[in-house]
């Protein structure tokens, strides 16, 4: 992808223990390695994970840049996999509380980085709260994580009806994990498509990437590390590679940079 032409999606989920920040961490860290410019916005305030799951410790959120007036490239929280986490915390929760022009200046802020990635990935709360259907409507693309347990599928069915009546979204890139068999992830895939076939009009599902159950997961978990990079050859690590490549051929705004910029929009001002 030519640079300028940055892409922000969100990864999401019906219900938390699905794996989805494990693999938005794993997920920057691929596209990160494969030369892409990744920041990670760590948007999920009620168990927020990324910092866990690295072993790192980021002094600072998003609302420092308009309470302290700190520099973005403070906030940016750069890692030893080449990707940077932009942490959301509590910060998001005190911009409801700005007024429209602090908005403006948060916003004046932020636009920076729509000149230094290429790729904002969005790691949303699980669920279908109201901050994470904004988080997702405002993103270009929706990633949605779930697994073979049948509540993760009803849940994962629940999250895609609030966005398509509340905020008339309708296309959907879908990874199921935690999976015996590429068979068995494709067979819950089907599974959404007919639930979404007979229950909804105009929804648009495709399967983004199967990713197995894999020991090196756990394994890099307590290591704090992710497993792409303790383990690249297992099947899971293989299995997040094809989804970075797959992502990579996802559609971006025509204008540069105005895509991160939309969602900023989205989220600050409605």
């Amino acid at each position: 992808m030519a640079q300028g032409t940055p892409q922000v999606f969100a990864v999401t989920s019906g219900k938390g223990g699905v794996g989805k920040t494990n693999l938005a961490v794993n997920l920057a860290a691929t596209l990160a390695r494969a030369g892409r410019r990744v920041v990670l916005l760590d948007a999920d305030f009620g168990l927020a994970n990324v910092d866990v799951l690295l072993g790192v410790y980021p002094p600072k959120d998003i609302f420092h840049l308009f309470h302290a007036r700190t520099r973005l490239e403070d906030v940016l929280f750069p890692t030893q996999y080449g990707f940077s986490i932009l942490p959301a915390g509590s910060g998001f929760n005190k911009v409801a509380d700005l007024k429209t022009g602090e908005r403006m200046e948060l916003l004046q802020a932020l636009e920076p980085l729509a000149s230094q990635v290429d790729v904002m990935i969005v790691d949303t709360g699980a669920g279908a709260g109201r901050t994470v259907l904004y988080f997702c409507m405002a993103a270009q693309e929706r990633l949605l994580v779930l697994t073979p347990e049948p509540t993760s599928l009803a849940d994962a069915y629940a999250l895609i009806k609030s966005l398509k009546q509340t905020h008339g979204v309708e296309r959907f890139r879908v990874c199921v994990n935690m999976c015996s068999t590429e068979r068995q992830g494709r067979q819950v895939f089907a599974r959404l498509c007919d639930a979404c076939d007979q229950f909804m009009t105009g929804v648009s599902l495709d399967l983004a990437g199967v990713i197995p159950q894999d020991p090196s997961v756990r394994q890099a978990v307590m290591k704090q590390k992710p497993f792409t990079q303790l383990a690249p050859g297992s099947e899971a690590s293989q299995a997040v590679v094809r989804l970075a490549k797959a992502t990579a051929k996802w559609p971006v705004p025509k204008k540069p940079g105005g895509n991160i910029q939309f969602f900023w929009k989205s989220m600050f001002l409605g």
